[in-house]
């Protein structure tokens, strides 16, 4: 599915399959800023306080900045965001989808000569693919912020010294590999939520047991693939 999916990618500069890949992009990206702007702005926060509070023991908070900067970028900001985007966009699709399998919606594309994985699966590998790495960057500025929040207001750390040792000692390499880990988990959230949106059966149950695996099979895989992508990549 995936590999048909991206021999289609050429159709989405055409009007139709255009506006949908817009429209799903406008799906996955503005109507998902409230909750990763809460989720990622708490979440460098938390990092900062549990860091700092471990580093004041050796007199060290005011390098907060390098931990927060360095672990959002690495691990935290793709992970965070790619959890969100499963749990709200992902499952979403994999019901809608579901939910035109067993009203057999998808063999009617069929018989209309309409591919379905073109007309239903291209459009979102785009949306994703594209949207969370952009919105891992915005999870990775709040995260920042956050931290910075706590290290002035908590911590004791000015915001020149806090900033000063986040821009000092991160790489290149850690935002890129970030953004990689987010464009893949991207790609496993659409191949997940639409193949099991087209594997229900069952009716209504099928579409509310297909979503729970949604979910469940694109948290363990974004886990793993992870792991996998930083021991390669940091080893």
């Amino acid at each position: 599915m995936l590999a048909e999916a991206v021999f289609f990618l050429p159709h989405v500069f055409r009007k139709r399959m255009r506006h949908e890949a817009l429209y799903q992009l406008f799906l996955t990206g503005i109507k998902s800023l409230g909750v990763i702007t809460v989720v990622a702005l708490f979440t460098g926060m938390i990092l900062a306080l549990q860091t700092g509070l471990e580093l004041r023991r050796f007199g060290q908070e005011v390098n907060i900045g390098t931990a927060v900067t360095v672990v959002m970028m690495r691990e935290m900001g793709p992970f965070m965001t790619a959890l969100i985007i499963a749990a709200s966009v992902g499952s979403a699709i994999a019901a809608q989808l579901g939910t035109m399998t067993v009203s057999e919606e998808i063999a009617a594309l069929e018989i209309m000569s309409i591919n379905p994985v073109r007309f239903l699966v291209m459009p979102r590998l785009v949306a994703l693919s594209i949207m969370v790495p952009v919105l891992t960057v915005y999870t990775n500025i709040l995260g920042v912020v956050g931290g910075a929040i706590v290290g002035l207001t908590q911590l004791g750390v000015s915001l020149t010294a806090y900033f000063d040792n986040a821009t000092r000692y991160a790489e290149n390499k850690d935002l890129y590999v970030g953004l990689f880990k987010a464009f893949l988990f991207g790609i496993i959230i659409t191949v997940v939520s639409c193949h099991q949106g087209f594997s229900t059966t069952e009716g209504a149950v099928g579409v509310g047991r297909s979503t729970r695996r949604t979910v469940i099979i694109s948290f363990l895989t974004i886990l793993v693939v992870g792991y996998i992508v930083t021991r390669l990549f940091y080893a």
